[in-house]
């Protein structure tokens, strides 16, 4: 197979050959069908991968739990097994919180250990509503990411998007489909795409950290969820819309400021493949790279065993931590003072922003770090207003300690705790500052 496929690296046949067009059209189309349309079964609209994830879950009933624990079991073991739990400090902490998720994900679901454990919107609610779907999601969704970016779709969308995202995010054309992949799909399968063409050298250390932590915000299907806790649903579009701006613009603003505009431009081990300029016409070049990417891809079942890899072994690095390190947060949030504390780091722009309640702004603001559906938890009982602040920003913010920072690290992409958590700050502030002015208008 190696040897077959060295052979069409080095000699692809023609490039408007009927195969490589037949490859492109049917595969390309059916990943753009599972993760980008919505159609409606049941009376429920949404996309593809998500009603067959909840298929699944209908069908499988009781056993997908204890495929849970034992993706969170070998998830928790992994790095141990490997061998590289003690490569760093940062490496080894993460380690022994996935140890602890183990505990703790057999606790919530055999109904052991401290009672605080058991509440509602404790292990039960990380357990139920983050680690389940997370963990169908990212290796179904890795089985058709083999068909979305394998056969020359991500080629064509790059050259066509590359005057829009260039001089806009300082990023390639490609990563137009990363930021769709994120707000349509799933930002765990935005990430799963971002790490891989990082991998292939096509994007450099730079471009994969501004995707990472710019574009890859929770789904449209989640914000649902964020709009009906909030009572949002009856503007629902202009909730939608006015959160996708802001998010994308605040990433426009945070790619020219620190930490970010001084990230290394170098590729993943040295290597660049990066073909990011294009002579015009740009349909004609765009349908050029795809055809030139169908050529050299390998072959269906190839690709997808080798994503279908990838996407299990991010579940495992993901799920444990969400059961330690989204628990530990939502302890500090209901038993301690710390986020109170916090509040106080945003208090002054909520305040100068003259928002009609200030402190618990801040104090909402302040716990998306841990969890991007806490917020709203906070500000139930609030003003409109407030309510459709906090949704905005918890979206807009992208980064949070429950999820997507274990997801961001289980990664290849150097990108530090501190950065994430500087550039998270940067966001969230940029986040209420535009998002203020729409709010005042529309209450």
């Amino acid at each position: 197979m190696e040897t077959e496929l060295s052979n069409r690296q080095t000699n692809p046949q023609p490039k408007n050959s009927h195969s490589h067009v037949w490859k492109f059209f049917i595969y390309s189309m059916i990943g753009v069908f599972m993760f980008f349309i919505p159609i409606s079964l049941n009376g429920q609209s949404s996309i593809m991968i998500d009603h067959i994830v909840s298929g699944l879950r209908q069908l499988l009933g009781n056993v997908v739990p204890y495929y849970l624990l034992l993706i969170i079991l070998l998830g928790g073991l992994y790095p141990f097994i490997k061998g590289n739990w003690k490569e760093t400090t940062v490496t080894a902490i993460f380690s022994f919180l996935k140890l602890l998720g183990v505990v703790i994900a057999f606790m919530v679901y055999f109904n052991f250990g401290p009672t605080f454990i058991f509440a509602p919107n404790m292990g039960s609610f990380l357990f139920d509503s983050l680690v389940t779907p997370v963990g169908l999601l990212v290796p179904i969704g890795s089985v058709f990411l083999a068909l979305l970016v394998g056969y020359g779709l991500l080629e064509f969308i790059g050259v066509l998007m590359k005057p829009v995202m260039r001089p806009i995010f300082q990023t390639p054309g490609r990563s137009a489909i990363d930021a769709v992949a994120s707000f349509v799909g799933s930002y765990s399968v935005g990430i799963l795409i971002t790490n891989r063409i990082y991998k292939e050298g096509k994007y450099s250390i730079k471009e994969a950290a501004i995707i990472v932590t710019g574009f890859s915000t929770v789904s449209v299907t989640f914000m649902i969820v964020v709009a009906k806790a909030l009572d949002l649903m009856s503007m629902w579009t202009i909730y939608f819309w006015t959160s996708f701006v802001i998010t994308f613009t605040v990433t426009a603003i945070t790619v020219r400021i620190w930490p970010i505009r001084n990230m290394s431009n170098e590729y993943y081990q040295g290597v660049k493949r990066e073909n990011d300029v294009y002579d015009k016409p740009l349909l004609k070049t765009a349908w050029k790279e795809a055809m030139k990417a169908a050529a050299l891809a390998p072959s269906i079942f190839e690709n997808v065993k080798q994503n279908l890899k990838d996407g299990i072994l991010m579940t495992m690095s993901i799920l444990p931590s969400i059961m330690s390190i989204g628990l530990i947060g939502l302890v500090l949030v209901e038993y301690t003072p710390v986020f109170d504390w916090l509040a106080y780091l945003f208090y002054p722009f909520t305040a100068i922003l003259g928002l009609p309640e200030a402190m618990l702004t801040a104090k909402a603001t302040s716990v998306g770090i841990v969890e991007m559906f806490l917020p709203s938890m906070v500000v139930t009982e609030s003003a409109l207003m407030t309510k459709f602040i906090i949704g905005v920003v918890s979206v807009s913010g992208i980064i949070f300690f429950s999820a997507l920072v274990p997801c961001i690290l289980s990664t290849d992409i150097p990108l530090t705790i501190r950065q994430m958590v500087i550039i998270w700050f940067e966001r969230t502030v940029l986040a209420l500052i535009l998002v203020t002015p729409i709010a005042y208008l529309l209450f």
